[in-house]
C-alpha cells in the first residue's frame, strides 16, 4: 500500500530547507517562518502516524529506484520510537538556533542543510529496507559536514575532515557489507526475525564476516571505540549542531541502524545461534566506561560532555546485545531518554557559551547566579545521566541491570556501577562549582535581556526538556510514555 503521509513527513523538512537556500540573510523573518512551520507540521504529521501504529495500522510507501530496486519507507513501531523523537527535539532545537545564530552570517546556508540533515534522519528512521536506509545514512553524513564546519575556523575544517574521514569510510564499508549480504539472502527489508535465517549453514561464515562489518560500520556514528574519535573533534560546531549530533541524528543514527540489523536483517534468535552478539556487549561494556574515563580529565565543557555521549550511546547497544527482553527494553529506552537528557545539556552549554562566553569548567565558578535556569536544567540533565532516581536515567539502567541478571550475565552489573560512579565523578564537581563556589568574576548585566538571564529562545528549550527528563522519569509506566512504547515493541518481537 502506497501511504503518502509518509512523503509528506520527509518532505515537511525537506522543502522548507531548499527554499532557506534561495533566501537572502535578510529575510529573517521568512526563514524563521518556514523553519517553525516545517517542524510544527511534521510534529503534527508524526502525532497522525504515531496514533496510527500505534493500532497496529502500519504505513508504507514503496517508489522505484532501479529495475530490481525499491526505495521503501514503512512506519513500525521501532521507526515511530525514532521518528518521534527525531521529531520532538528538532522543534526544540529549531527554536533555540533561531535564537542562537540571531545576527550570525549565513544563516540561510545553515538553516538550509540544517532542514535537509533531519529529512535524512527522518528517512533512516522510516527506512524499510536496508537500500533505502543506505541512502538516508549518507545523505545524514552529506548534509551534516557544512553544519560541523559552519564557522570555517581552521579548527571547524579539520573537525570536517576528520568526521568526513572516518563517516565515509563507515559508509563504504557498510556498502559493501550490505551488497555482500543482498547478493545472499536477496532484498533486505526490515522483518521482524530477520530474513537471513533460512539461509545454508555453509554460508553461515560469510554471515558472521558481513555481521562484524555492518555493525562496525555503524558503529562509526554510533561513536563504537575506538571508531569515536570524530565526536569529540566536532564539538567545534555551533551548539545546536552539537545537540543535533549527540541527541537526535548522527549517534543516533548509528544505534539505530545497529538495532535494525540485529532485530529486523539477522534476527535476535538467529544473532544469538551464531554467537554473534557476546563480542559486541564487550565492546559496548569497554565504550562505556573508556567514555566515562576520558571525560573525567576534560576542561573544554562540550567535550566531557562529547565523551559522555561516546559512553551513554553504547548503554543502547550493551542492553541490545544482551538480547534478554528487560535488557532490550533497557537499552531501546535509552535511545529517548539519553536524547533528551544530552540535547538539555548542550542546550545549556550553548547558554553559558553564547551568554557569557564561558566554555570551560573551570570558568563556570558560581555562574549558577547568574543564570540559575540554565543551570537548574543543566543540573537535572546530569543528575538524569548519573542515573538518580526517579530521573530518566535511572529507568535506562534499571532494566539494563534487571536485564544482564536474567541473562545471566552479572559482569554487566559491575560495568553499569562503575559508569554510574565515573558519571558521578565528571558531572558533580561541575555542579559543585556551579552553585557552591565563589563567582571569579563579573558577568554582563541581565539587563541586556531585559531581566532574564538570557533570551527566551536559549532559555525555552533547555527548560521544556529538563522538565520532561523529570517526566520521563515519573511518569515511565504511563500509557504512551517512551517506556511504554518500547515494552509495546518488545511485545510485538515476541508476537503478543
Amino acid at each position: 500500500m502506497n501511504d503518502l503521509i509518509l512523503l509528506a513527513i520527509l518532505l515537511s523538512s525537506l522543502l522548507p530547507g531548499l527554499i532557506i537556500f534561495t533566501l537572502p540573510e535578510e529575510s529573517v523573518r521568512l526563514r524563521t517562518t518556514l523553519n517553525l512551520t516545517g517542524a510544527l507540521l511534521k510534529l503534527l504529521l508524526v502525532a497522525v502516524l504515531f496514533l496510527r501504529v500505534a493500532q497496529r495500522e502500519y504505513a508504507e510507501l514503496r517508489l522505484p529506484l532501479l529495475p530490481d530496486m525499491e526505495l521503501v519507507l514503512r512506519a513500525d513501531a521501532l521507526s515511530l520510537l525514532f521518528l518521534t523523537l527525531s521529531a520532538f527535539l528538532w522543534f526544540l532545537t529549531t527554536i533555540y538556533a533561531i535564537g542562537y545564530l540571531e545576527g550570525s552570517p549565513h544563516r540561510s546556508r545553515f538553516f538550509g542543510f540544517f532542514s535537509l540533515c533531519v529529512c535524512a534522519t527522518t528517512g533512516i528512521a522510516l527506512s524499510g529496507d536496508m537500500v533505502t536506509f543506505i541512502i538516508f545514512y549518507e545523505a545524514l553524513t552529506i548534509s551534516t559536514y557544512p553544519l560541523i564546519v559552519h564557522r570555517g575556523t581552521p579548527a571547524a575544517l579539520s573537525a570536517g575532515r576528520v568526521y568526513l574521514a572516518y563517516t565515509l569510510s563507515g559508509g563504504v564499508v557498510l556498502f559493501f557489507a550490505t551488497v555482500w549480504l543482498r547478493s545472499i539472502a536477496g532484498p533486505l527489508d526490515f522483518t521482524s526475525g530477520g530474513v537471513v535465517s533460512g539461509l545454508d549453514p555453509a554460508l553461515y561464515g560469510s554471515l558472521s564476516i558481513i555481521f562484524a562489518l555492518l555493525i562496525l560500520s555503524l558503529g562509526v556514528k554510533a561513536a563504537l571505540v575506538p571508531l569515536h574519535i570524530w565526536l569529540p573533534s566536532a564539538m567545534v560546531a555551533p551548539a545546536p549542531v552539537s545537540a543535533l549530533l549527540h541527541a537526535v541524528a548522527v549517534v543516533k543514527a548509528g544505534a539505530f541502524g545497529i538495532i535494525r540489523v540485529i532485530h529486523d536483517i539477522f534476527g535476535l534468535d538467529f544473532s544469538i545461534k551464531l554467537n554473534l552478539l557476546f563480542p559486541l556487549a564487550l565492546l559496548a561494556a569497554f565504550t562505556i566506561i573508556y567514555g566515562s574515563i576520558r571525560a573525567l580529565s576534560q576542561n573544554d565543557l562540550k567535550r566531557r560532555l562529547a565523551f559522555s555521549t561516546v559512553s551513554q550511546v553504547s548503554y543502547i547497544l550493551l542492553g541490545v546485545a544482551m538480547a534478554t527482553p528487560l535488557a532490550t527494553i533497557g537499552g531501546m529506552v535509552h535511545l529517548v531518554h539519553q536524547g533528551v537528557m544530552k540535547i538539555t545539556l548542550f542546550f545549556c552549554a550553548g547558554n553559558l557559551a553564547e551568554t557569557l562566553d564561558i566554555h570551560k569548567i573551570d570558568e563556570m565558578d558560581g555562574v549558577g547566579r547568574r543564570m540559575p535556569w540554565t543551570m537548574t536544567a543543566f543540573t537535572i540533565g546530569a543528575l538524569g545521566m548519573i542515573g538518580l532516581p526517579p530521573l530518566a536515567g535511572f529507568i535506562s539502567k534499571w532494566y539494563l541491570g534487571l536485564g544482564s541478571l536474567a541473562a545471566g550475565q552479572p559482569w554487566i552489573i559491575v560495568v553499569l556501577i562503575a559508569s554510574t560512579l565515573l558519571n558521578a565523578a565528571y558531572f558533580l564537581p561541575i555542579l559543585h562549582r556551579v552553585w557552591f563556589v565563589e563567582p571569579r568574576q563579573d558577568w554582563p548585566p541581565s539587563t541586556l535581556y531585559s531581566g532574564r538571564e538570557t533570551t527566551w529562545a536559549l532559555l525555552a528549550p533547555p527548560l521544556v526538556t529538563a522538565i520532561l527528563v523529570i517526566l520521563l522519569g515519573i511518569l515511565a509506566h504511563s500509557v504512551g510514555s517512551p517506556l511504554y512504547w518500547v515494552e509495546l515493541i518488545a511485545a510485538r518481537e515476541d508476537g503478543l
